[in-house]
């Protein structure tokens, strides 16, 4: 065989400068150190998780992402390791006596490769086989080894000026060299497919079984077989509830030491929050559900009791630049700690409604479907205690969105939890921001849902505390003389120390605008209006598209309520609409009788100067008076008493007496039929009308004045000639069973006097009708006042036991119970057989 020839008789100074050229570009620059080393040097620069985002995840998940950062860690270290040893590698081929490939794919490593190549590593370079300078070039290009960033498969010439021997040196460098970065897999050739341009050969992977995943099979289940070896002791039902309950006393115990420490001193343990609010996320599926209730319910009181009278606002870039007192930066760092968990315990709430309105069950299966809805109405119970204790404080708003659609839940109970909330609200509103903020949401939800809702919703408008609004002021109102003098007027009528006095005088009287508080009135009637107006085109939007939806009640309610201050202009088409609903047959009674007082409301306000002519209000009530309900729900009684108050008594200058005595006799006949406290209300109003109008006592009198004959069932009361007949009920209602409808009849009857003997007591003369109708209410289905017991008298001797017998009837009976005869036996067979025959 042929010795190839050594690298020293190819000719060295040709070698060299192509080794130079080879070896001019440098590899391991610090541009482009970074990435080969980024898995080892590079820090992770992600941001820490939040403790909320911890909470979510399982301490197996926690233990898998570290496992999997150090993997990724361990094989970017090996893979730098095999390319330093690749390129260390490549550096003996070159030197060697025949160049070959860096590895040969089609040979497979042994299993034991890696040893041998440290030892390779070690071992020194042929020197047999180099000159001097041939190796003293090598320890050289060996410590840079910078040759392999070209292309070593390319067949271009190193220099651009040809050297002797170029075709030689072109044998080395055609060779190809691979760094081979992964293993070769092995392929399975198929059929090849035919094709206009040719044969195109077709392969495929060779599946290649993992024999890591294997062991890691079986050593799990070797661990399974260790676990079924020893099972754990199932406990009874007892020993269960046992343990249940120390769990959850350990709990209470924490929960309770936590909020004591809160409350105490909040400014110092605001992030003891943060920990209690951790155990809404409790995992013991044993006390999961008691602990998360009894965390929200702390945390609500927690907040109620720390939260400040004020709103906490986000500070500016120059409030977090400048230099403040200790004091101060620990008042910031507790308001900032408050509002963050604040906000963060609302949005638990939120998703624990959320929860129970999706019916989906979580991954960490800890609650279960059942438990949903418990949670969620504690939630719903804590928002509505939040909702109203604190209507000045952050997120209120945000409150307000969750509660509103509630309102109109399927279940009744959060339905009516919700709804008490915002009328509680309302009711103790006295400025009415909080209440506008409520109306403007449930505005936009009626009309969303194209007033498809609950009427519980609207009867919710009838507690707001709104008794006036900002009016439009005229020309006189607007062009008022101004209060303090201008500089000109000054100068011009005072002198010098009296001006220095006017001066002075007016800052004080600033100062005392200040602190009446003036300026929150003006704002009050702004809000208040700003609220009615909202509320005003939810009702007439419902009055005109949804006239059939059973928000109408709620809705002739509520405009019966506010219909004093409804605008001039509006009053002649609402008048018309309500006339219209009322003929049209399809409200019932109680509806219709909202409309009659709608109507009378708005005349009796600023309807005063309209010219309208309500007589077919007062003929439709007159008409429907015996419609009322006689049983136990008279609801409509108390409506009737409230529109014969507006129609008649409010409106005395306007009403016939001819008009008035047809409802006199009406509402005493009407008396006969109702239930007692009914019947009270009804006389009381028929009191006042005798006071307003003095000549209706003609009814008490049996001679008829005029011509004509009483006509009980004509419908209208100018025409029915009432001034025919008498007031007989009165006679009937003198013998009733209750007390107080037999003294008011007997008053009646005397013509209803201020003094004297058949004149009433304050206790009733100084009550409105429809305060004693609801004093003498019989919703308890007692009597009201209860029946008097009649004293009996006291006997002396009560005789006891055998005192009602005869002296030898009662020594007969002692004997005979003393002898027990028990010769004989007892038989009592012959006695049956003898009654049968």
């Amino acid at each position: 065989m042929r010795r190839a020839p050594s690298l020293a008789s190819l000719g060295c100074q040709t070698l060299k400068g192509s080794f130079k050229t080879v070896f001019r570009t440098p590899y391991f620059t610090e541009e482009k150190q970074g990435p080969v080393l980024s898995g080892v040097i590079r820090r992770n620069k992600k941001q820490v998780p939040s403790f909320r985002k911890l909470l979510k995840t399982s301490k197996v998940k926690l233990e898998n992402k570290l496992k999997n950062k150090q993997f990724k860690q361990q094989s970017n270290l090996k893979k730098y390791r095999k390319e330093q040893r690749k390129l260390r590698q490549a550096v003996k081929d070159a030197v060697s006596k025949k160049p070959i490939p860096l590895e040969d794919p089609k040979k497979k490593r042994p299993g034991k490769r890696i040893e041998r190549e440290d030892e390779e590593e070690e071992e020194a370079l042929p020197l047999d086989m180099m000159d001097e300078d041939d190796l003293q070039l090598m320890k050289d290009l060996g410590q840079r080894a910078s040759f392999l960033t070209r292309d070593l498969s390319s067949s271009e010439p190193v220099h651009a000026k040809k050297r002797k021997h170029e075709n030689i040196i072109d044998k080395y460098e055609k060779i190809p060299r691979s760094l081979q970065t992964a293993p070769e897999k092995e392929l399975i050739h198929l059929l090849p497919i035919k094709d206009k341009s040719g044969i195109i050969p077709q392969t495929r992977e060779k599946p290649v079984l993992d024999t890591n995943q294997d062991e890691e099979d079986q050593e799990e289940m070797e661990l399974e077989e260790e676990i079924i070896e020893d099972p754990i002791r199932e406990l009874t039902i007892e020993e269960h509830l046992i343990e249940r309950k120390k769990k959850l006393q350990e709990k209470k115990l924490h929960i309770a030491a936590l909020a004591s420490a809160i409350l105490s001193d909040p400014e110092n343990n605001v992030k003891k929050l943060k920990e209690l609010r951790s155990m809404l996320m409790e995992q013991d599926p044993d006390v999961a559900v008691t602990v998360r209730k009894l965390v929200v319910i702390s945390l609500m009181e927690l907040f109620k009791d720390i939260t400040p009278s004020y709103k906490i606002r986000p500070l500016t870039e120059a409030e977090k630049s400048t230099k403040i007192r200790k004091e101060t930066q620990k008042l910031r760092e507790f308001e900032e700690g408050l509002v963050s968990q604040y906000k963060f315990y609302l949005e638990n709430l939120e998703q624990m409604v959320k929860d129970w309105k999706q019916r989906k069950l979580k991954k960490s299966n800890v609650v279960s479907l059942k438990a949903y809805k418990g949670l969620a109405e504690v939630a719903v119970k804590s928002l509505c205690e939040l909702l109203v204790a604190l209507p000045h404080f952050n997120f209120h708003n945000n409150i307000i969105v969750l509660i509103v659609p509630l309102m109109n839940d399927l279940s009744k109970s959060i339905s009516e939890m919700c709804c008490e909330a915002v009328k509680k609200l309302f009711k103790q509103d006295k400025l009415g921001q909080a209440s506008l903020g409520v109306i403007k949401v449930i505005s936009g939800f009626v009309k969303g849902r194209n007033y498809d809702v609950r009427p519980e919703m609207l009867k919710t408008f009838l507690c707001l505390r709104i008794k006036e609004v900002e009016v439009k002021k005229d020309t006189e109102d607007i062009n008022k003389p101004k209060k303090f003098m201008t500089f000109k007027e000054k100068r011009k009528n005072l002198s010098r120390m009296q001006r220095k006095w006017k001066k002075a005088e007016e800052k004080l009287e600033r100062e005392l605008r200040e602190a009446e508080a003036s300026e929150s009135t003006e704002k009050k009637l702004k809000l208040h209006t700003e609220t009615l107006n909202i509320v005003f085109v939810t009702y007439f939007r419902i009055l005109k598209k949804a006239q059939r939806s059973p928000l109408l009640p709620a809705v002739l309610e509520g405009l019966a309520k506010f219909a004093h201050l409804i605008n001039v202009e509006f009053f002649d088409d609402l008048l018309v609409v309500l006339h219209s609903l009322i003929e049209s047959g399809d409200l019932s009674y109680q509806e219709s009788l909202h409309c009659v007082q709608t109507a009378f409301h708005i005349l009796s306000g600023q309807g005063d100067v309209l010219n309208i002519d309500p007589m077919k209000f007062y003929t439709h009530l007159y008409k429907t008076l015996f419609k009322l309900h006689a049983g136990a729900t008279n609801e409509g009684v108390e409506i009737v008493l409230q529109c014969l108050d507006v129609m008649l008594t409010k409106r005395r200058k306007q009403v016939s007496q001819q008009r008035a005595l047809a409802f006199i006799k009406r509402l005493c006949t009407l008396g006969l039929h109702v239930l007692p406290n009914s019947s009270i209300g009804i006389l009381a109003t028929n009191r006042i009308l005798m006071h307003t109008f003095p000549k209706t006592d003609l009814l008490l009198d049996n001679e008829s004045q005029g011509s004509g004959v009483f006509l009980p069932e004509l419908d209208e009361p100018e025409y029915c000639n009432a001034q025919n007949t008498a007031l007989w009920e009165l006679h009937a209602l003198r013998r009733h069973f209750h007390p107080i409808v037999r003294r008011l009849a007997a008053h009646l009857i005397a013509g209803a006097p201020l003094e004297g003997s058949e004149a009433l007591k304050p206790e009733l003369s100084r009550r409105s009708a429809i305060e004693l109708f609801e004093a003498y209410s019989m919703a308890a289905m007692t009597f009201n006042p209860p029946v008097e017991t009649s004293s009996s008298k006291r006997k002396d001797k009560v005789l006891q036991g055998d005192s009602f017998l005869n002296e030898d009837l009662n020594q007969l009976t002692k004997r005979l119970c003393n002898e027990v005869d028990t010769q004989l036996p007892l038989d009592f067979t012959k006695y049956l057989k003898t009654s049968l025959r």
